[in-house]
C-alpha cells in the first residue's frame, strides 16, 4: 500500500508524461500530413480542333461469284462423257458434257441431203423458167404456162432457204450436244452420271461460277442510313459521287485483301425482318483468292466528315453508363484538376496515323482533353500537372 503523499506524486508524474507525449504527437502531425499529401498526376493534353477526317463503315458481308450459272443441256439424249474435273477452272467454250452425238450427226447429214435436193430443184425450176421466158417472147407458149414456171421457181427458192434453216438447226443441236461452258470459271460437282438420259433443259448437269470478279453482299441498317442522311443534310458529312464507296475486303484472320472494289448497287427496299437494305460491291479477283460463300467484312471508304471533333481512342473512357473524357481545368483555388466530361461518340476513324473517336457532342474546339496519364487519375477533381502544355 502506498501512502497518500506517494500516490499524489505518481499521479502528477503520469499527467506530466501524458501531456508531454500529446504535445509531441501534435507537433509531428502536420509534418506527417504534409508528407502523405498525394502529388499531382503527370498528364498530357491536346486542345480540341475541328478537322476534316475520313469516314468509313465496316460491315459483315458474304461473297458470291460475279456469274453463277446453272449448266443445262438444250437437247435430249444419253450422257456420253464428262469432260472436266470437279472444281476445275475452265475457259469459255470448253465442252463440259458430251451427249451421244450420232443422232445429231445423222440429223446434220439428212439436212445437208435435203438442202442438196432443194438446190437441184431450184436449178431445174430456173432452167424451165428461162426456157419458157424465151418461148413467151416468140409467142410459142401460153402466159399461163410461163406464170406456172415462175411460181415453181419461187417455190424452189423458198425450199432452198427452208433447207438451209433446217441444216443450221441440225448443226446447232450438234453443238448443243457438246454442252459448252458459256463463261470462264470454276465448275462444281456433276449432277448426272455417265449413261443417264437427260430431258433437255429440265435436267441440271452442274454449276459454273465466274470468280474473276466477286460480289460482296451486305446489309446496312435503316437507322444508320437515316443518321447518315441527316449528317449529309447538315453538311457535316460528304459522300462519294453516286455513293460508289471504295470497298476493301477484310478476311477472317484480320488481313486485308489486296484488291479494291466499288459499291455498284443499293436496294431501295428495306427488309422487314432485319431492318436493313442490301448493298453490293464488285471486287476484282484475278488470283482466285476469294471464294463464293466466304464470310468477310467490308470497309467502305470515300466519304469525309467536315469540321469533325476527334480525340484519340485511348482518351475516351467508359463509366459503365456512358463514355467520357477528362478535361484539364482550373478549380476555384486556381489549381489544375481533372474533370470528367460526358461525350457522345460516333464512329472510329484513322487520322494522323492514330485511331480516333469522332465526338458527336460533349466537346467544343479548344477544350483541353487529357490523352496520357489517365491511369494516374484516381478520382474526379484530382490535381494534375500538364507535361506537354497542350502540344
Amino acid at each position: 500500500m502506498y501512502s497518500k503523499s506517494l500516490r499524489s506524486r505518481l499521479t502528477g508524474l503520469s499527467v506530466l508524461l501524458f501531456s508531454t507525449t500529446l504535445l509531441s504527437a501534435c507537433s509531428k502531425a502536420p509534418e506527417q500530413a504534409g508528407q502523405n499529401t498525394m502529388p499531382p498526376a503527370q498528364v498530357n493534353v491536346i486542345n480540341v480542333t475541328a478537322e476534316t477526317v475520313p469516314f468509313s463503315i465496316t460491315l459483315p458481308a458474304t461473297l458470291a461469284g460475279d456469274k453463277e450459272i446453272e449448266i443445262r443441256a438444250r437437247v435430249t439424249g444419253i450422257v456420253e462423257s464428262r469432260n472436266f474435273d470437279e472444281g476445275q477452272y475452265v475457259k469459255a467454250g470448253h465442252s463440259l458434257f458430251t451427249i451421244e452425238l450420232e443422232p445429231f450427226e445423222l440429223a446434220v447429214e439428212k439436212a445437208e441431203a435435203t438442202l442438196h435436193g432443194a438446190e437441184a430443184n431450184l436449178a431445174q425450176a430456173k432452167r424451165e423458167r428461162d426456157r419458157l421466158e424465151r418461148l413467151k417472147d416468140e409467142r410459142s407458149v401460153s402466159k399461163r404456162d410461163f406464170d406456172n414456171s415462175v411460181s415453181a421457181y419461187e417455190i424452189a427458192q423458198a425450199n432452198v432457204e427452208s433447207a438451209k434453216v433446217a441444216l443450221k438447226e441440225a448443226k446447232l443441236d450438234l453443238q448443243y450436244a457438246q454442252v459448252e461452258a458459256p463463261v470462264s470459271g470454276i465448275v462444281g460437282r456433276e449432277q448426272v452420271s455417265l449413261g443417264s438420259y437427260i430431258s433437255g433443259p429440265g435436267t441440271l448437269l452442274t454449276e459454273l461460277t465466274d470468280t474473276s470478279v466477286m460480289r460482296a453482299r451486305f446489309g446496312f441498317s435503316e437507322r444508320e442510313q437515316l443518321r447518315i442522311r441527316k449528317d449529309v443534310e447538315m453538311g457535316s458529312l460528304k459522300l462519294p459521287r453516286n455513293n460508289e464507296f471504295d470497298t476493301t475486303i477484310i478476311l477472317q484472320d484480320g488481313s486485308t485483301y489486296g484488291q479494291i472494289g466499288k459499291v455498284n448497287f443499293s436496294d431501295i427496299r428495306v427488309n422487314r425482318y432485319t431492318g436493313t437494305s442490301e448493298l453490293q460491291a464488285r471486287i476484282p479477283n484475278p488470283s482466285g483468292e476469294l471464294r463464293p460463300g466466304q464470310f468477310v467484312r467490308v470497309q467502305l471508304d470515300g466519304a469525309v466528315r467536315n469540321n469533325a471533333i476527334v480525340v484519340p481512342q485511348k482518351a475516351v473512357l467508359d463509366s459503365g453508363v456512358g463514355k467520357f473524357v477528362y478535361l484539364a481545368r482550373q478549380n476555384e483555388q486556381g489549381m489544375t484538376v481533372a474533370l470528367p466530361a460526358p461525350v457522345e461518340v460516333g464512329e472510329w476513324t484513322r487520322f494522323n496515323d492514330q485511331n480516333m473517336w469522332v465526338i458527336r457532342s460533349g466537346l467544343k474546339v479548344g477544350d483541353p482533353v487529357i490523352v496520357e496519364g489517365m491511369a494516374r487519375i484516381f478520382f474526379p477533381g484530382m490535381p494534375v500537372a500538364i507535361s506537354n502544355q497542350g502540344e
